[in-house]
């Protein structure tokens, strides 16, 4: 089974984030303009607005759906911090796929943080840990296949 450091190796570990004084409205534009569904919720660190600060949370659409849109709250005046969630669960890059899987399954969410030593590394979603799943069993299939034709 994979590694979430293995499968990070092959997707690329680009991240987006969003501060938690930045408002709603902000974090959709950039899910919207990046293709993603969540951003990673930072406090910057001092080196200029680097990424590396602390991971302090997630926002995900579900979180604008629920959180925003049925609350009918503004977008503009609402701050990240007020609907991310809190904090957020992780993994490690020693973590296998079927862990994360399990964790997202039982938590009920599709995005995970992958966290070492307190550095963020990337983001995986339930459809990264699906394709690294295919991928799998189809080498496998292709692997029993080539074994059986001798």
């Amino acid at each position: 089974m994979q590694t979430v450091s293995h499968l990070l190796h092959q997707k690329g570990n680009e991240f987006f984030w969003v501060a938690p004084t930045d408002s709603v409205l902000k974090a959709i534009e950039l899910m919207a303009t990046h293709h993603v569904g969540a951003l990673l919720v930072m406090n910057p660190g001092s080196s200029h607005g680097s990424a590396q600060g602390s991971l302090v949370g997630i926002i995900s659409e579900r979180d604008y759906a629920r959180k925003v849109i049925l609350k009918q709250r503004s977008s503009q005046d609402t701050s990240v911090s007020e609907i991310m969630t809190s904090p957020a669960v992780t993994v490690t890059l020693t973590d296998t796929v079927r862990h994360c899987m399990e964790m997202m399954t039982q938590g009920r969410f599709r995005h995970l943080p992958v966290v070492e030593a307190g550095r963020v590394f990337g983001i995986l979603s339930i459809g990264d840990l699906v394709k690294a799943v295919i991928e799998e069993q189809t080498a496998q299939i292709e692997q029993l296949e080539r074994y059986i034709a001798g």
